[in-house]
């Protein structure tokens, strides 16, 4: 049991308000402290600014499951008199019997009544939590039109995109002292990971929450676990051991590049003067996005993608201007640019200078073969670009050469130099949002194993493999060389 001390200075570290903290001392719930982190979130949501979604995942075994339920119960319920709270958990009799034991364990010191028949949790204030469930994402159905304070969903990626936006629709309130807000919990997989990942996890990772608010989970969390718990989760292998021992949301189920790992490949700095050779590639698009990767080569042979231009809906010549601009961002070395000119003994320092970078100054710029397609009026989208200042040559499309290529540069991060392991040499700057964004959900083609299966963005514009066809080409396509020799006579 947590001692009352070591839970009231959790709470203040944690951020919890006064009330909040007394409140779960009241029901004498004294939560752990990576738990205590989840409910200060929810208190933001009172916030007009605040956010209005709160996801608490990760590895399994961390205390989700037993935080949702005290944060509904024990404070927000408490709080506001007449709130209707809805808990929503695929499979109903898992899920009335789960309910079930964390009722029993968690409100045992709050006055309330529980029928099991209807799963419907009712304080004495009025306020109330329904236990709902879905077998399949039509029963999710039965729950739409209907006005919930609060929803909390278990197990969120096992709702696809829609549905979560289906269920959303309906909390919402006609209290004035209320902000409806979502409580979700869940492991990494499942068919509901890349949205999951990108409404909660991408703004996590990159410090821009507005509307959301993450708080990771890690089995150590929960000093309640029994040791043997975690040995079993440490014999897991492959994606699963990753997600569910280690909370790790770059991965999923037939994760194609699996040994792609933020802390080893996403840079947060780059000092353009290292670079000894830029390159640029292009996926086009018109409804789905176009992808621009910007990249170049150090002295040492490592690859860096500094720098991307990804929107869709837009005309050539307005990427050509966004691409132009993304291009001048960045600085050219004074000495690589005078290669190739006349050697001059008396070189003032300014002509040495970084200057901003040109599209004549890249080695190439390449694209999908799409793009030099002849349309039925004879022009061509390359054709397009050339009119706007781009010149654009054919990438090297061979999928499987090209995915090896990237799989090459990414290494082996988790085998040591001393054991063999392949030295990472492809890194990418974490200002190339939408490619750090949609390289872990891309899987395996179950009928080409070698290749990675195509996939679309959806309606919103998440997922899809436009940047990562993008890198293919950088990486895959090689400068022409030129050489001169000597003919010699026989």
């Amino acid at each position: 049991m947590i001692e009352r001390e070591t839970f009231l200075n959790a709470a203040v570290v944690a951020g919890c308000p006064e009330d909040q903290t007394r409140n779960f001392i009241t029901a004498k719930v004294l939560l752990q402290e990576r738990q205590l982190i989840a409910s200060a979130a929810a208190r933001l949501c009172d916030q007009p600014d605040g956010p209005t979604a709160i996801g608490y995942g990760g590895a399994r075994g961390g205390g989700k499951s037993h935080w949702l339920l005290a944060q509904m119960g024990a404070d927000d319920c408490q709080r506001v008199p007449g709130l209707k709270c809805l808990l929503l958990r695929k499979v109903g009799k898992a899920n009335l019997e789960h309910f079930e034991d964390l009722r029993r364990r968690l409100f045992n010191q709050l006055p309330h009544d529980f029928s099991a028949f209807r799963g419907i949790l009712s304080f004495n204030n009025g306020s109330r939590i329904i236990a709902g469930h879905f077998q399949n994402e039509k029963d999710i159905d039965a729950y739409l039109g209907l006005e919930y304070d609060v929803i909390g969903i278990e197990e969120a990626t096992t709702l696809t995109a829609r549905k979560y936006q289906d269920i959303t629709t309906c909390c919402r309130t006609s209290k004035p002292n209320w902000r409806p807000r979502i409580y979700s919990t869940t492991n990494p997989g499942g068919v509901g990971h890349a949205w999951y990942r990108t409404k909660f996890i991408v703004p996590f990772q990159g410090a821009k929450e507005d509307e959301t608010r993450f708080i990771p989970a890690r089995v150590s969390d929960n000093s309640f676990n029994n040791p043997e718990y975690r040995k079993v989760l440490e014999h897991l292998s492959g994606w699963q051991k990753r997600a569910w021992l280690d909370g790790d949301w770059d991965i999923a189920a037939g994760q194609y590049f699996t040994t792609l790992r933020r802390e080893v490949h996403v840079i947060e700095d780059f000092d353009d003067t290292r670079a000894r050779e830029w390159f640029a590639a292009l996926d086009y698009g018109f409804a789905h996005y176009t992808v621009v990767l910007l990249g170049c080569r150090d002295g040492d042979g490592n690859t860096f993608i500094v720098d991307e231009h990804a929107a869709r809906l837009w005309l050539p010549q307005r990427h050509a201007e966004a691409i132009k601009a993304m291009v001048a961002r960045h600085q050219m070395n004074g000495v690589v640019a005078m290669r190739g000119q006349p050697r001059l003994s008396m070189r003032s320092q300014a002509e040495v200078q970084t200057r901003p970078l040109m599209l004549s100054d890249l080695q190439r710029f390449v694209a999908g073969a799409d793009v030099f397609s002849r349309q039925s009026d004879g022009t061509t989208i390359a054709g397009q670009y050339e009119k706007h200042g781009i010149t654009l040559r054919v990438a090297n499309t061979d999928r499987v050469h090209g995915w090896a290529e990237v799989m090459q540069g990414f290494g082996e991060p988790n085998v040591g130099l001393a054991e063999g392991g392949v030295r990472p040499t492809l890194f990418i700057h974490k200002r190339c949002a939408r490619l750090i964004e949609t390289l872990p959900a891309l899987q395996h083609d179950p009928n080409r194993p070698e290749d990675v299966l195509k996939v679309d963005a959806d309606e919103d514009g998440v997922g899809g493999d436009d940047a990562a066809d993008a890198l293919r080409y950088l990486v895959a396509t090689k400068s022409r060389q030129i050489r001169e020799m000597k003919l010699r006579g026989l």
